[in-house]
């Protein structure tokens, strides 16, 4: 484990396991321990680097602050710097839309791409059927702000989780450490949600992606997911498309072992 600065920003990273190089980019509110439970699994085959994004965990730059060019750019710099591309790129949530904005945009180094329930709700915008949901949506994530502004960071964290990412009752579920992770990084949600372009992408972006692409969500997530990754899949006509059952926003900490076995088959077809 070691810190380098990619990008003019200090990034922690830990890099492990031999073999095709695989980066792992987590999601918000969190930082590279929310891949504790697949690292294992996923460094037996392969080289595993996963890093704390700017602003998160031990990584520099003011939380509050960056926008998802400024992560899409460190992601470059980071595969570049440590000599991985093409690599392998596997986000989860706002890491999965860092993740295909950087297959998008700098396609050579993205060997292959995978991400799980990216939160481009933007994607859905002009949708008649999903306005209701976007409208409830943006009203609870206006509750969270309030909180964060407001310096009440442990209350947001649990209204976040519980009332945006995974669902009622979740947060008195997840283990005292993973709460402290959300707190500890609550500030970084402030910079996500003053970036305009955060949650969004140009779907015609995707498009020329050659690469082998797999989109995932879980049959047990809210439903603004399936809709986002339905309209991805227009976009992404030949990604494959994977449900895992029994999961939902987070899969590599709630079913590891499927999230290994599902990962390492797209890794290796």
């Amino acid at each position: 484990m070691t810190s380098q600065v990619f990008n003019g920003t200090s990034l922690f990273y830990k890099d492990e396991g031999d073999g095709e190089p695989v980066v792992l980019v987590h999601g918000s509110w969190t930082e590279h321990t929310s891949w504790d439970f697949v690292v294992a699994g996923l460094s037996s085959t392969h080289r595993v680097v996963r890093y704390d994004r700017r602003g998160h965990g031990q990584s520099t730059a003011p939380p509050e602050e960056g926008t998802v060019q400024d992560d899409v750019a460190d992601l470059a710099a980071l595969i570049e710097g440590l000599g991985l591309a093409p690599a392998n790129v596997v986000g989860n949530s706002f890491g999965a839309c860092i993740s295909l904005r950087l297959a998008a945009e700098r396609p050579e180094l993205v060997r292959r791409l995978a991400g799980h329930e990216p939160p481009l709700f933007g994607v859905l915008s002009g949708d008649p059927a999903m306005q209701p949901l976007l409208d409830g949506l943006q009203a609870r994530i206006g509750s969270v702000v309030q909180l964060l502004d407001d310096g009440e960071y442990a209350d947001a964290a649990e209204l976040f989780v519980e009332q945006v990412a995974l669902g009622p009752g979740t947060w008195t579920q997840l283990p005292a450490p993973v709460q402290a992770t959300f707190v500890r990084n609550a500030r970084t949600f402030l910079g996500e949600t003053r970036d305009p372009d955060a949650l969004t992408i140009d779907l015609d972006s995707l498009g020329p992606l050659s690469g082998p692409v797999m989109l995932s969500q879980g049959d047990k997530s809210p439903p603004m997911f399936p809709a986002v990754i339905a309209r991805l899949g227009s976009a992404l006509p030949n990604a494959e498309h994977h449900v895992f059952a029994g999961a939902g926003h987070v899969p590599q900490m709630t079913h590891p072992d499927d999230f290994v076995a599902t990962l390492t088959s797209f890794l290796e077809s």
